[in-house]
């Protein structure tokens, strides 16, 4: 089991050293906007794969937070489809393992089932390069993963397709999700964990904030987070704040105690 954190896309492999991290996770450019993703390491992405496996650390590469491919606007949803495929593409040629994307949602006026559809489409669309792992998120009453029942009518509407699947803790109890048995239950959906974002919150249980804070810290019995990290028994990253000094000491403490 590999544990490790989200790092600065410039020098993930120094990143990673200086904490410890047998993992990594980066962006592959701005996150908040609609451009083409771009590889931040000095040569490239054949450069950063080779220093990558030199170091024997595995890559994630988390996708744009603005991608929402259940939006029912075409100027939200083709973007969305473009946007993600482009990553798939690049994260690929990084050696990633697998490439991250949010639930999305639909708005209040939306039949939730359309979202879900435009799931569908997007994955029938899709050239996955690498695996593409959909993660729960916390907030919206009208998200596709955020409630344990819109994820399994997300992967009901994606059956036949070969979808994985990231828990996020901090997005989890944020979201409503008790943690204690949050894994078999997202498994008898799903089929599959396989990657967990290890993080306590800041706010209260069901409080829909999505906001992360340490193990140290935070509204989550650490220890819950360790028992999900043990039963879901895949790569974790650490998505955790307050720079390398508190992600070292919270990877630490994971390794202490699984």
């Amino acid at each position: 089991m590999r544990i490790g954190s989200h790092v600065d896309q410039i020098n993930p492999v120094s990143d990673a050293k200086a904490r410890g991290a047998e993992v990594v996770q980066i962006f592959l450019g701005d996150p908040q906007k609609w451009v083409k993703p771009s590889v931040a390491f000095d040569g490239g992405a054949v450069a950063l794969k080779s220093a990558l496996e030199a170091a024997n650390v595995e890559l994630f590469v988390h996708s744009p937070y603005i991608i929402n491919v259940a939006s029912t606007n075409n100027r939200i949803r083709i973007p969305s489809r473009k946007l993600l495929q482009q990553t798939v593409d690049l994260a690929s040629e990084c050696g990633a393992s697998g490439v991250i994307v949010h639930g999305g949602h639909v708005t209040k006026d939306d039949d939730p089932a359309t979202g879900f559809d435009n799931w569908r489409k997007a994955f029938e669309g899709l050239d996955q390069k690498v695996p593409v792992l959909i993660e729960n998120t916390a907030g919206g009453e009208h998200a596709m993963a955020r409630r344990l029942e819109a994820i399994d009518q997300l992967f009901t509407a994606l059956d036949g397709h070969d979808v994985g699947f990231c828990l996020d803790t901090c997005h989890a109890w944020a979201g409503g999700i008790e943690l204690v048995d949050a894994v078999d239950r997202i498994k008898a959906i799903t089929g599959r964990i396989d990657l967990i974002h290890a993080n306590n919150s800041r706010d209260s249980f069901d409080s829909g904030r999505d906001r992360h804070d340490n193990f140290g810290s935070g509204t989550i019995d650490a220890q819950a987070i360790v028992e999900v990290i043990k039963a879901a028994n895949c790569p974790t990253v650490c998505e955790t704040p307050n720079g390398v000094e508190a992600q070292s000491a919270d990877i630490d403490f994971l390794r202490a105690h699984i």
